[in-house]
């Protein structure tokens, strides 16, 4: 019984206006997840305060971390750097758990790590097209899932009980340390 919902935020270029305008729609169509596998280096107040609003209502973010090997610590990247309980940050990584070359990290603002590295994804060529993909946009998605599954199975946690054991159930790697929060 699961409903997915699709809201364009743009092509290349992002709109403000249409990330806060499909922040909007999804709450008011009681969506409690979303995948937000866009980003950029500007603040937008009014950004801001769209995600906070959302994770207000009850939604919950998987946010891509970026794709550029910096460091999101020192150079925030939105809207995953956003400091909200609602937003879970997502690095790339590959098959053997390793961090992804081009990923973003940041020990206090990259929350994990999820497969971002060849991933078999559907193209628009056609409804039988896919192709492998790169990518913290591949990453995030992992992570929306599994938040679905999450709110599935207890629909009356809020965000911070659900990110607090999504913390708690992370594989911990070694190599990851001083990189990850998690």
């Amino acid at each position: 019984d699961v409903k997915i919902l699709a809201c364009k935020v743009g092509n290349f270029f992002l709109s403000t206006d249409a990330i806060i305008d499909s922040i909007e729609f999804c709450v008011a169509e009681g969506v409690s997840v979303a995948n937000c596998s866009f980003g950029g280096m500007f603040f937008s107040q009014a950004e801001f305060d769209a995600f906070a609003e959302g994770g207000n209502a009850g939604l919950m973010f998987a946010c891509a971390a970026g794709n550029y090997s910096m460091n999101n610590d020192i150079t925030p990247f939105y809207p995953c750097s956003f400091d909200l309980e609602c937003i879970v940050s997502v690095a790339a990584t590959d098959r053997k758990d390793n961090l992804s070359s081009f990923t973003h990290t940041g020990e206090e603002s990259v929350d994990l790590g999820a497969p971002g590295v060849d991933i078999y994804s559907s193209v628009a060529d056609s409804d039988t097209s896919y192709e492998l993909y790169d990518g913290t946009s591949m990453a995030a998605p992992h992570v929306a899932g599994v938040l679905a599954l999450m709110r599935s199975i207890q629909p009356k946690w809020t965000n911070l009980q659900i990110r607090e054991k999504l913390f708690s159930a992370v594989d911990y790697m070694e190599n990851y340390e001083g990189m990850l929060a998690t």
